[in-house]
Parts: C-alpha cells; structure tokens; sequence
C-alpha cells in the first residue's frame, strides 16, 4: 500500500469534484472549489475521521468495500478507480459489464475502411459498430434486433434454425475459440446478467455448444482464416484480423483478401452490391 502517493490521489481528486456536482450549494466559506472532506466521508458512508487520517497518509489499509464507495464518490473514472484500487494493494474491481460505447477514433476508423469489411465486437460477441462492407459480406445489422446480432447466437442458434450447415475445419475452429473466449469473459464479468443469460441459451439451444462448453478451455480469441459463402458471389476466402481495445475489452475484426486473387475481386464487386437483402454463410 502506497499510503503517501494514496493520500495525495485521494485530495487531488476531491478538490476536482464540485459541489454542484452532487447538488450541494457552492456556498460562501469554501476554501477550496471541490469537496470538503465531512462530503466525501457521507457520500462514502464512512467517518470523517477514518477519512481524514487516509488523506494525512496514516490511515489503516481500506477495504474493498471502502474503495469502492470512495471511487463513487468521488465520481472516478474505470482508469482511475483501478489506480485508487492497486494504490491500496488491491486489485480493480471487476466491471459489471464489457462496455458498449465505442470510441469516435473507431468509429472513424470503420468510415474509412471503405473497402474492407470491419466490425467492432464486445466481450460477449455482440456487434456494436461495423462499415457498409460489413453489413453488405455478413448481415445488415441495422435491419436486426440487437439480440440477433450477436455472432454467438448466429453461429449456434440462428443460423442453425435457418438450414445452414456448418463443417468445415474453418467452422469447427471458429467456433471451439469463440466458446473459449466466452468462457474467459465470463470470468472477466462474473456479475454481468448478460453474458450469463447468453451462456444458458447457448447451453439449452446447441448441443454443439453444450459440449464445447463442458470441455472447460479459456482462450481469448485472436486471427483466422475465413470462407464466407456470399448468395450472389459465392465463396469469399478471406483472413480475419482482430485488433484489441484492451482499455475498453473491444475487438475490432477486418475482413482482408490478398490483392489479385478471386476474394478480392469478390470484396470489390460486393463495395458495388451493398446490401440487398441477402443473406451470407460462414463455413
């Protein structure tokens, strides 16, 4: 525990805080624009004194629990809230959830990738931001609920029900490492109700699911080769890139062809036919 550098975090952090912030008036007798110390000790429900002597360096090692309310009090950020927890020699506190906001740097990122298909994937495989070419190889996710754009419940419950079949040592793969990244994402976010009502519908709606799920691996999921089987430009081989958003527990995959071969003729010819209404398969 780094009571000195905890100390000085702690301060620095309340004098940022308004009261206005919290709905107090600023008031006349403020000797400082942020928070008084007796604030933050009543937002955190624990005694000023107990918080008085954490500022001074010479305060007891705070508990999870205390730094949990601290960091809510002091309205930190997932960044500075994992800073507030290994200052005290804890490790951060899990997220509830894997993030959904994807940062505008993406965004513009997917925009100017007009000629490769790329899509932005969370930590329980849902699509939240993808580019024309994505929409136009894959699915128009903008036409699905957001339940239905999940690749895990694409790949074992929808597509499935919709008479596809799936084989191929591409496939077998794809989905052993998707199990696996799901697994160590629901280790990430014990509590997310989410990812654990993905696993049960999963594990009820797939037998193939079910039995990649009881072989318990833990991968998180990187690069593969891909064949995309288009209804209008048939077989589209195809190299899957993923780059990480570690900060933000993000994937960003992109869809590649080798210049000069058939697949990238295809890519071309799939930028003129956009999306209309058809359907694509992944084998």
């Amino acid at each position: 525990m780094d009571r000195r550098e905890l100390a000085d975090f702690l301060r620095s952090r309340r004098e940022r805080v308004r009261p206005s912030d919290i709905g107090l008036p600023v008031g006349r007798r403020r000797r400082t624009p942020g928070l008084r110390r007796e604030e933050v000790a009543a937002l955190a429900t624990i005694s000023v004194d107990y918080y008085t002597r954490l500022e001074q360096a010479r305060g007891p090692r705070p508990s999870r629990q205390v730094l949990g309310a601290l960091g809510r009090a002091l309205r930190l950020s997932d960044d500075e809230r994992a800073y507030l927890f290994r200052l005290a020699g804890e490790q951060p506190e899990p997220l509830n959830g894997p993030p959904s906001t994807v940062r505008h740097g993406v965004l513009h990122l997917l925009e100017r990738l007009d000629d490769t298909p790329a899509m932005v994937i969370d930590a329980k495989h849902e699509v939240i931001a993808w580019n024309r070419l994505a929409a136009a190889l894959i699915a128009d996710f903008g036409s699905l609920p957001p339940r239905d754009r999940n690749i895990l419940r694409r790949r074992f419950l929808l597509c499935d029900k919709d008479g596809s079949r799936f084989g191929s040592e591409e496939s077998d793969q794809f989905a052993r490492e998707a199990v696996a990244d799901l697994r160590a994402a629901a280790a990430r976010y014990p509590d997310d109700p989410a990812i654990r009502a993905l696993i049960d519908e999963l594990l009820a709606g797939s037998e193939e699911f079910a039995g990649l799920w009881a072989e318990r691996e833990v991968r998180v999921q990187r690069g593969l080769c891909k064949t995309i089987i288009h209804p209008v430009i048939g077989p589209i081989v195809l190299q899957c890139e993923t780059l990480l958003v570690p900060d933000l527990d993000q994937r960003v995959v992109i869809y590649s062809a080798e210049p000069g071969t058939p697949s990238h003729d295809a890519l071309r010819l799939l930028k003129v036919i956009g999306t209309q209404d058809m359907r694509s398969e992944t084998v």
